[in-house]
Order: C-alpha cells, then structure tokens, then sequence
C-alpha cells in the first residue's frame, strides 16, 4: 500500500509516538486481562502485538525512525523474535511513497519530472527501505535504478532520534551514557547516509579498491543524474537473499557467494579501514552464475587507526595469550572503567574472552561452516547473557568505544547472512595479523 504523505513537522511527528505509546498501554491492558483468566499465557502475543504497532509507527515516520528499528532487526541478541521478525521488513519492504511525492522530489531536485528526464520509469517502486525507495528506469538502451530519498528525511534525524529514545532506550536496556553514545555515533551516520552526493563518492571509491576481487559486482553511477537526494545507477540482476534461497541454490553456489562476501569485508577492514557497515540482504543481490552484487554504500564506517590496531587483535590468538595484551585492549575499549571493582573487572572480563573467543572461531580454521546453526545461537544466547549483567549495567560512564556499534554490528550482520546462505568458507587469519603483532609487541615493550 502506497503512503501519499510523511508526517513532517516535529510536533506532528510526536504525536504520532504519542499515538504508539497509548496503543502499547492497551496492548498491556488486553495482556493482562486475559492473563487472569489464563495464568500460563506467555508474552509472546504481547510481543507481537507491540511490535506491530512501533513498526507501522515507525514506517509512517519514514527515515531515521524507521533506520533505528532496521538496526534493531539485526540485534537478535537483546531483542524478542517477534521483533526482530518484523523489524527485518525495514531492510526493503516499508511501504513505498506514492507517485505524486516522487514527481515533487524531482522536480525540486531538478526541475523536471523523472519522465522528463529518462525515457522510461517506473512509477512504482522496485523496493522501499528507510532512507529512500528504488524506482527502475531507462536511458539510451540502459536499465537503470534511480534511488530516491524521502522528503525531509535529512532535516528530521536529530528530533526523531529524540522521539524514538524511550522506544530504543527500553528495548536495549542500556545505560544512559551508553544510550547517549550509541545515540551520537547513529546520528553522525544517519546524516551521512542521507547525502547522497557523499554516498556517490564512496561507492565510486570502495567499488573500484574492491575490483579486483573475484565474484564482486559494482553498479555503474552516473555522477551527472546525482544530488543529495537522487542517485542513478546501473540496475543489478539479481535476487535479495530470501528469494535467492527458495531456488534451492546448490553449495557450491552459496560458498562462491560466501567467499565473495567474506572477501570483500575482510579486504575493506584490514586494507580499506573502512568498511561498508550496513551488511543485511537488501543490500545485495545474488546472481544466476554466482556472483554477489553489492548495490548500496551509504553507510560507511571509517576506521580509526588505534581502534584497529585494538579492536582487530581480538582475532590474534598469540596477543590474547598475554594477560597485559588483554588488559590493555579492554581499556582502550572501554570495557573496564578506572572505578570497576576488581570483582566486577574479573565478572567483565571472563564475559569479554567468551565472547571473543566465539567471535573468533571462524578464524581458527582454513574452512569454516556458517551453516552451523548451534554456532550461530551460542552468539545470542551469549549476547542476551552478557546484555543482562549487572556487572555491565552499572556504569556511570558507558561500557565500550563508540567506533564499535558499527564494527560490532557489521560482523554480526556478516555472520547472519553467511548463516541464511549455509556457506563454507575459507576464513583463516591473513597477512594482516602480522601488523597487529608487530603493533602490540612495541606496546609491550614500552609499557
């Protein structure tokens, strides 16, 4: 169903939250009513319920609204399913704007419509996320996608993300500096993810420093069609990963898409230090003959130097053996803070080598299966353990770096996909970790 308008002011936009928390008040209300009729009724259609009413909130809202409940979908480890489930539409399924909005859009940009502009377009929408929706045209005997951002997207991240914090701040059960820092490295991407004339530089970037590598492909941009708010490029062929996976694709078709998933992060982290960090199934297309089609750069996460050097040295088993190597780490991550009791740095740092000792099993082998569905829900069920620690709640100054939500969330988003597809691939640890024990020797040294 097409959505003819986005509620724009501020004061319109609260109302609608307004809105969705009465209806969550009398979700509760129908719960518990029942509940005294039926005492071993679970939670579960409350759940359901709940989350029904926050997504079709959310997509009412459109862009950074409907962006944070994209980013809760992949947080399968803090979350009920019934909202992971229904937060997923968010990827490429939000109901798309109708055809006069997209003729203002163009003509505000451009001062044509879009049929003025290409021979042909379609006015219904290919697909629609949180940022924008995908229209498919043509020009000069060239199929096209033109991506279109949503009125007035850009102009209302920092008062939506307001709106949405005791949503947000509930379901993740964060602290309130946790919260805050979670909250500012959102913002900062959600800006630069609706200007579209950076996302064009980066995609011009990233596709050509990755062209090299094997079962990659890039859609051509067309720097002359771009603004802030339209981006044209090449139209991939291609299935998102849940069609692609009712074919019944054989293993060595999942694996060669696997492996060219697998590059193209592992290359972009440890050669790039950057990466595109926003890894969920609208963001790519499978192909016929096995190829991976990379369709959207706008979220990018830049990685700091000594971030790296730290964060990356979680998958070197030798510096994991050092005790100051850890310790080290931890702090300049800020998982232990100056004023943790050492009971609770004891508590948090067990947590801390579980955990990164199953985020680096992949590591440990030339091969490894992500098909492994008990590998996959020892995360979760390890990630719902560690999110309810007290140890780590009590925190005046937040747990961890902020460059992490990204880096954290890209890996976790990697692992989910190369799960969905059931790929073996080659993961053994590459040249790179040599830099890292190199870097971590020296600090050895001069401490």
């Amino acid at each position: 169903m097409e959505q003819n308008s986005i509620p724009s002011g501020k004061v319109e936009r609260a109302m609608r939250f307004v809105k969705t928390g009465v209806q969550i008040g009398g979700n509760y209300i129908k719960h518990y009513s029942k509940k005294m009729v039926d005492p071993s009724l679970s939670r579960d259609e409350l759940h359901e319920d709940i989350a029904e009413d926050v997504y079709n909130a959310l997509s009412e809202l459109k862009g950074s609204a409907l962006k944070v409940a994209q980013m809760l979908s992949m947080e399968k480890n803090v979350l009920p399913r019934q909202y992971t489930n229904k937060f997923v539409m968010a990827q490429y399924s939000a109901p798309p704007l109708s055809g006069p909005l997209i003729v203002q859009t163009f003509i505000k940009q451009f001062g044509k419509t879009p049929q003025q502009m290409f021979d042909t377009f379609e006015m219904k929408a290919a697909n629609a996320a949180s940022i924008g929706q995908v229209h498919r045209a043509t020009k000069d005997g060239k199929e096209l996608a033109i991506k279109i951002q949503y009125p007035g997207v850009a102009e209302s991240i920092k008062s939506d993300l307001k709106i949405v914090k005791p949503i947000a701040f509930r379901l993740l059960e964060l602290s309130e500096k946790e919260f805050d820092k979670y909250i500012k490295e959102v913002e900062s991407k959600l800006l630069e993810e609706t200007d579209y004339e950076l996302e064009l530089k980066r995609s011009l970037e990233i596709s050509s420093l990755c062209a090299h590598i094997p079962n990659l492909v890039f859609s051509k941009y067309y720097a002359e069609y771009a603004s802030k708010r339209v981006l044209v490029m090449d139209w991939l062929p291609g299935l998102h990963l849940d069609e692609f996976l009712k074919t019944n694709p054989t293993q060595e078709m999942r694996d060669k898409i696997g492996q060219a998933m697998w590059n193209f992060y592992e290359y972009q982290v440890h050669i790039h230090k950057a990466v595109h960090a926003d890894p969920h199934p609208g963001n790519f297309l499978m192909m016929e003959d096995g190829r991976l089609g990379i369709i959207d750069f706008g979220c990018v996460k830049e990685i700091p130097e000594d971030f790296y050097y730290h964060y990356f040295a979680l998958l070197v088993p030798e510096i994991m053996q050092s005790e100051s190597s850890i310790k080290r780490i931890m702090e300049q991550q800020e998982i232990i803070n100056p004023n943790d009791s050492e009971e609770a740095k004891a508590v948090i740092t067990d947590a801390f080598l579980r955990m990164t000792n199953l985020l680096r099993e992949p590591f440990n082998h030339d091969i490894f299966d992500f098909g492994n569905d008990a590998y996959i829900d020892k995360i979760y069920e390890l990630g719902e353990e560690v999110s309810k620690m007290k140890e780590l709640k009590n925190s005046k100054e937040g747990r961890g770096s902020q460059h992490a939500l990204y880096i954290n969330r890209t890996y976790f988003g990697l692992y989910s996909m190369l799960n969905m597809l059931k790929a073996r691939v080659k993961t053994g640890l590459g040249d790179w970790q040599k830099d890292l024990l190199e870097f971590h020797d020296e600090k050895s040294l001069a401490s």
